[in-house]
């Protein structure tokens, strides 16, 4: 075990057992006195009619400022946020005044949870101010952060992350310059929030110890309200991680054989900055290097929507014919006269697609700056997937009208992509003459998916691993955490020198921005796990990633019971349905049987390798753990327990 590792946990262990006592002398959740089950239901009801009321307001504001980025649209969305927030911590203040675990109504009870749990709301008023203020700052830093050309002149540092630093790490195959982007983007954002994420991680403590939990990290976890939570991730992650190692050797090896050895070791973790993206969260961008079948037909359908004169509009008729033909709701009227489709020429936008609910069950919008290419049609259908959802759920009360979890949202828009990219689907609706359906082929269109969404995988898991750890064991090492995370679970190393001054993490909006991540993750496993239902529900047979369910009413039926429920019931329920009555649990073995046929192959062409996954040495873990630059005068056992003798010894002190 690595040093810092060790410590930490020796660390924890000595600290929770002073903790967790007096915490289980407390009750777990916020509550009153007051049992009265008719003033439970009043209080609910008011607050469903007003809260939706809010929630129309605050939306069109934010749409009105998204839609036509002006000052007075942002003083009127900021406005509305600061109504919207003032009225959830009365509700809240109001909710917590119930005894409501007592109460006999299993709905009452589920709602007056979400209410007293969820959010920072048990703060006081100037500390509640601080933190979203501090949050703001962070936000702020980060969509402000620009860095200077390579090689250029450094007059104009005027580059930002979109879209100009993203289609750089996409296209640029030279390792400096993409060293150069790659560091710079860190050095624009990071240094200035990490002061201030220090002071956000006190306050969301302090918040989530108000409101019963430990810490911070146990309040984002408890929206799951699953016993053993981080061991059911634990064991995705496990499921997963075999395929993940064969994947990364293969992907390796091609880069070392594009790149040369004086940058990238046979057996070593890969370099952050190759990658193709800015976090290495996706590898798609650097196809050309890997897949392995270049001159096989491409599934790319851009040139026939091109010659076939697709416009935004007609690309979002096509999707909802989509979910029309699985029985499911058309888009109202008022999606069709408010939508944003195409990027307006007479004022700025925020082109980021999006799906809109306004709260009020009759206006829903999709903000798009659309173009004719393959990539935005199926984004197209990931976003009116939402939409869907949003329908369906629509007649739940206020505090229902959402995922069955927070992961469910994202998985619903991928399952529908899952179906709409396959060549079957691209030829049933006329957007491709030829299917090849060749092994070759095959192996090519898996790879190119599993370089989106396998590679996510370990990224998605550590993002809040990272925040959660950070939640509980402190502020200390807090870049060399990251690293450590990053070099396990993904076999990634920085490309230069990492310091503590330093604070990668913020490199990531969400984690700047205060926005859980576990959730992306559960999204990926659970895609597979719903597709491979609705494939078996609409009678498909054959291998799963040849699965279309386009058409199929009994797919249809499936998802439509899914999207009802929204939030209204446990989320194993959810997934009882999903499943057909198979399981509660989120499992990974549907992902896995999607990509079986890329796994055989894979292993194949690992048999080669000297070693699939990843060593590390000192040499590596030097590049963002100081203890390990000087030159090997301490020991990793003696250092652990330096550490642990300065960390106890602190906490004596306080």
């Amino acid at each position: 075990m690595a040093p810092l590792n060790f410590a930490w946990t020796i660390f924890s262990f000595f600290f929770m057992l002073q903790t967790k006592y007096v915490s289980c002398e407390d009750t777990t959740y916020v509550e009153g006195t007051n049992d009265s089950l008719e003033e439970a239901l009043q209080f609910l009801r008011e607050y469903d009619r007003e809260a939706s009321a809010m929630c129309t307001r605050l939306t069109m504001a934010q749409w009105n400022f998204s839609t036509n980025i002006t000052m007075t649209n942002r003083r009127k969305m900021l406005t509305e946020q600061s109504l919207y927030d003032k009225f959830q911590r009365l509700s809240w203040r109001k909710a917590a005044t119930f005894a409501w675990s007592r109460l006999p109504d299993p709905d009452v009870r589920r709602q007056m949870k979400k209410l007293t749990t969820e959010g920072r709301l048990a703060l006081h008023d100037d500390q509640f101010k601080e933190l979203k203020d501090i949050i703001d700052e962070m936000k702020e830093i980060y969509t402000k952060g620009t860095i200077c050309p390579y090689n250029k002149n450094p007059v104009y540092c005027n580059q930002k992350l979109e879209p100009t630093l993203s289609k750089t790490m996409a296209r640029s195959r030279d390792y400096h310059e993409l060293l150069h982007v790659w560091k710079s983007w860190r050095d624009a954002v990071g240094p200035g929030i990490r002061q201030k994420y220090i002071r956000y991680v006190q306050l969301a403590n302090q918040a989530a110890r108000l409101s019963g939990f430990f810490d911070a990290g146990e309040q984002m976890r408890s929206v799951y309200d699953i016993p053993n939570f981080e061991d059911n991730l634990t064991e995705l992650w496990n499921t997963v991680e075999p395929f993940y190692r064969e994947l990364h050797a293969y992907v390796r090896r091609k880069l070392l054989q594009y790149y040369g050895s004086q940058y990238i070791r046979p057996d070593g973790p890969i370099p952050a900055h190759l990658l193709g993206n800015m976090w290495a969260q996706s590898w798609k961008n650097i196809e050309d290097l890997v897949l392995p079948y270049p001159g096989k037909t491409s599934g790319d359908v851009t040139p026939e929507l091109l010659r076939q004169g697709y416009n935004p509009l007609r690309m979002f008729q096509v999707a909802e014919e989509f979910f029309i033909s699985l029985g499911l709701k058309p888009m109202p009227p008022e999606f069709w006269r408010h939508s944003l489709l195409e990027k307006p020429v007479s004022r700025e936008v925020v082109c980021r697609a999006s799906a809109w609910d306004f709260c009020n069950r009759m206006d829903y919008r999709i903000k798009q700056c659309t173009e004719v290419v393959m990539e935005d049609f199926l984004t197209i259908h990931h976003e009116m997937a939402h939409i869907e959802y949003y329908l369906q759920y629509a007649d739940q009360p206020y505090l229902y009208r959402a995922g069955a979890n927070p992961a469910f949202h994202e998985a619903v828009g991928d399952v529908i992509g899952l179906s709409v990219q396959t060549p079957r689907h691209l030829q049933r609706i006329g957007l491709l003459n030829n299917i090849t359906d060749d092994y070759e082929t095959n192996i090519n269109y898996l790879l190119s998916i599993a370089l989106e969404k396998v590679v996510y995988l370990p990224f998605a898991y550590i993002v809040d691993k990272w925040r959660w750890s950070v939640f509980t064991e402190g502020v200390r090492n807090m870049n060399a955490k990251w690293w450590e995370l990053r070099l396990n679970y993904q076999g990634l190393i920085p490309p230069i020198l990492r310091s503590e001054d330093d604070f990668d993490p913020a490199a990531k909006y969400h984690v700047a921005s205060d926005t859980p991540y576990i959730r992306y993750f559960l999204s990926v496993v659970m895609q597979f796990q719903l597709y491979e239902s609705l494939c078996e529900a609409s009678g498909h047979y054959g291998q799963l990633h040849t699965c279309d369910i386009y058409r199929s009413r009994e797919a249809g039926r499936l998802l439509r019971e899914v999207l009802q429920a929204g939030a209204s019931r446990p989320w194993p329920d959810i997934v009882n349905i999903m499943s057909r009555g198979k399981t509660k649990k989120i499992t990974a073995n549907s992902l896995i049987q999607y990509f079986q046929p890329l796994i055989t192959w894979l292993k194949v062409q690992n048999r080669k390798e000297a070693f699939v996954g990843w060593t590390t040495g000192p040499h590596d873990t030097a590049l963002f753990a100081d203890w390990y630059r000087s030159e090997g005068t301490t020991t990793s056992s003696g250092l652990s327990t330096y550490l642990l003798a300065f960390l106890l010894l602190t906490r004596w002190n306080q």
